[in-house]
């Protein structure tokens, strides 16, 4: 990108909101669909904001540049969001130059997730930089840090136990149901919406469940049907969404739609129910929580679980910030080198 290889480190900003100070329910406003997130790409050139990419998952969202000050970043951000800048700002952190590098190489290995250690980070931020490069917002300077930050998380996987066991948001949604409802065998279960979570939470469902008596659904049909197929369960039209929630025990849901997809008068009068929300911003109506019969679990209450998987975990964090900073002292080296290169 034209006169961005010798861009200022101090210049790298990051401003975010996470789990950690924000509740479901407010990063929500903040999550950036891909409409919004073309938007705010196409906009910041005339922002000042030389690279970007935001990084928008259930736990987090997080905008990346290469800018004068942060308040280019959160305006944008804000514009293209339902949050206001006075809610964002009151709970954001904001680092810059080697602070922003060093939280970007520990999101990436899982040290600052909501669950230790948890690798599915990596691919949204893959995916976070692919779809800012297919907009030619992704210069040499964010190129080699995305590479750099790609290459610590691998070595991170591969040569510590920071992610093992099996831990994660969708496993998690699994072994509450398994510590909370007797009888799993005569129990309905209906998954809606096999997104990345969806599928990983469905995967969950069959390898340590004693059921299949599960039911698929998806906004696209389709989806439901091939990944039923793949993995000998049931699957419905989406069209028949209310009539499945009612017939249902246990329901996931994982639709990441900008509204709720359940509404609480589709379960009223309807049995005893179990209904995890796995969605960012929720996806069932949170007055459903009030009526009688009816349990609903969202991701925050979820991430509370631990077992004896995180506490091996946290032993790992040591090796892994050691790996971090070979490889930031790597990425600082190339960056130092090319402020020598000719324009």
């Amino acid at each position: 990108m034209e006169g961005s290889q010798n861009q200022d480190i101090s210049k790298f900003i990051v401003a975010g909101i996470n789990y950690k100070k924000t509740d479901a329910a407010i990063r929500g406003q903040f999550a950036v669909s891909p409409d919004n997130y073309t938007l705010i790409l196409s906009e910041s050139v005339s922002a000042g904001i030389s690279e970007l990419f935001i990084l928008s998952t259930c736990n987090r969202t997080e905008i990346y540049g290469l800018a004068t000050e942060a308040s280019q970043l959160t305006a944008l951000l804000c514009k293209h969001t339902q949050g206001s800048e006075e809610i964002f700002r009151s709970r954001a952190y904001i680092k810059q130059g080697l602070e922003a590098i060093g939280h970007l190489f520990k999101v990436s290995a899982g040290i600052d997730s909501q669950i230790l250690g948890d690798y599915e980070i990596v691919g949204q931020i893959k995916q976070a930089v692919k779809f800012s490069k297919e907009h030619g917002r992704i210069g040499a300077f964010t190129e080699r840090l995305f590479n750099s930050v790609l290459q610590s998380s691998k070595t991170i996987k591969n040569q510590t136990g920071l992610s093992g066991g099996t831990v994660s948001v969708s496993f998690s949604a699994v072994q509450y149901i398994r510590q909370n409802i007797k009888d799993l065998e005569n129990k309905r279960i209906l998954l809606s919406g096999i997104g990345k979570i969806g599928r990983n939470t469905c995967k969950n469902l069959v390898d340590y469940l004693p059921t299949k008596n599960i039911t698929l659904i998806n906004r696209t049909d389709d989806k439901a049907e091939l990944l039923a197929r793949e993995l000998g369960l049931s699957y419905a039209p989406f069209s028949s969404l209310k009539e499945q929630v009612k017939n249902a025990d246990i329901i996931l849901v994982a639709t990441n739609a900008p509204e709720p997809t359940i509404l609480t008068k589709d379960i009223r009068d309807s049995g005893e129910k179990l209904l995890i929300d796995l969605s960012i911003p929720y996806n069932v109506e949170a007055s459903a929580k009030m009526l009688p019969g009816i349990t609903l679990v969202n991701v925050d209450e979820l991430s509370t679980l631990k077992d004896k998987t995180l506490h091996k975990r946290k032993a790992e964090v040591p090796k892994a910030n050691k790996i971090i900073a070979g490889h930031t002292q790597e990425f600082l080296e190339w960056h130092e080198m090319r402020k020598h290169v000719p324009l």
